[in-house]
């Protein structure tokens, strides 16, 4: 294998361990779980420029992962869709990422009918042979392992070195994720700039457009 091709494999390897594979919407499984908070003291409309951390917190040995590539290409899809333009030499804002896969386990009991017999077992052996009794239930202890991810996105002022919005995105990561890396991603960082305090400038004229 070649090195460029074992780099490209590593990437989507470390992509997939590092749990940014959450689930895409129309999966059998729910959708991730998505949370925002801001700097309600900064006035993020205030920013017109932006760019990203190097190396990202999703890079790994000191090279640029497919992963990172993917998330890059989304959030900058989603900022300049705001009004916001990117700036490699001198940005207002700098953004990263972070990501990590984690095992779980669900524990969970479930009532299971036990069929009604004639008969009984101890103290109810005077029942035996004689008549039915309803259905009883004994509850059955289930155990699942999966797998959660969880992706971060991270907005800093440069000139404070504050951060000004986290985005966080949590859910399952199925094969179906796993195998679909880029779509999962796109779906990921567009629900989570869902979130985000500047809406779209499209949407920002249709609304302006709207009022009296």
């Amino acid at each position: 294998m070649s090195l460029r091709a074992s780099l490209v494999f590593r990437g989507l390897f470390a992509a997939a361990l590092a749990g940014v594979a959450l689930t895409l919407a129309g999966c059998a499984s729910p959708g991730p779980t998505i949370r925002a908070e801001y700097d309600r003291t900064a006035d993020l409309r205030q920013y017109q420029t932006f760019g990203f951390f190097s190396p990202l917190g999703t890079d790994k040995e000191g090279y640029q992962s497919v992963i990172s590539t993917y998330l890059k290409a989304a959030t900058r899809r989603e900022l300049e869709a705001r009004g916001f333009r990117y700036d490699e030499t001198a940005p207002q804002l700098l953004v990263n990422f972070g990501a990590k896969l984690d095992e779980r386990l669900r524990v969970s009991e479930m009532p299971t009918p036990t069929a009604g017999m004639f008969g009984g077992r101890g103290y109810y052996r005077y029942r035996s042979g004689l008549y039915g009794t309803w259905p009883l239930y004994a509850y059955e202890t289930q155990v699942e392992q999966y797998k959660e991810g969880t992706l971060n996105v991270d907005i800093v002022d440069v000139a404070r070195k504050q951060l000004i919005w986290e985005g966080v995105a949590v859910g399952r990561a199925t094969q179906a994720t796993l195998d679909n890396v880029q779509a999962t991603v796109d779906a990921s960082i567009a629900g989570l700039f869902a979130k985000f305090p500047v809406p779209p400038a499209a949407a920002d004229a249709a609304a302006d457009s709207a009022q009296p």
